[in-house]
């Protein structure tokens, strides 16, 4: 394909519903992902997305995704509701909460945990990857997924 080949018929815009995407089955807690209810709202997969994915985790009370870095992407999140805490480079905790904006560069490690008795909302995205598997992904507790 020619550099500029791909902007002749350039995908439309592409539109889904919170209610209608499925939750990521085969997130284990001994890869870091505790507890938490995942959805990859735009991807590679339904967006044919592969620079960008955007995604919407729920953490229950105690649910907390462990320390863990990605190779290829850079990650945002927003606190849409509740409240927690963010895991820092250094394992260090600080407290984040509702209205929060958080941005973590590729190969640095973060997380989060809900340490609080209402459900934890977060809208996230990657840039750079479409899929877990292009992001590249380790947890801190050695589970290297992808």
């Amino acid at each position: 394909m020619k550099p500029d080949e791909h902007m002749k018929n350039p995908p439309g815009p592409f539109m889904t519903r919170l209610a209608d995407v499925p939750k990521v089955v085969g997130l284990n807690a001994k890869d870091g992902w505790v507890d938490m209810q995942v959805q990859f709202l735009i991807n590679a997969q339904n967006a044919g997305s592969d620079k960008l994915l955007v995604g919407w985790t729920v953490l229950p009370p105690g649910a907390q995704h462990d320390r863990h870095r990605h190779f290829h992407c850079d990650e945002f999140w927003i606190v849409v509701k509740g409240r927690g805490v963010m895991y820092l480079e250094d394992g260090t905790e600080k407290p984040s909460c509702e209205g929060d904006v958080v941005y973590t560069p590729r190969g640095h490690w973060h997380g989060f945990k809900n340490t609080s008795d209402e459900d934890v909302v977060l809208v996230w995205g990657w840039s750079g990857a479409g899929s877990l598997e292009a992001a590249g992904y380790e947890s801190i507790e050695g589970g290297r997924t992808h």
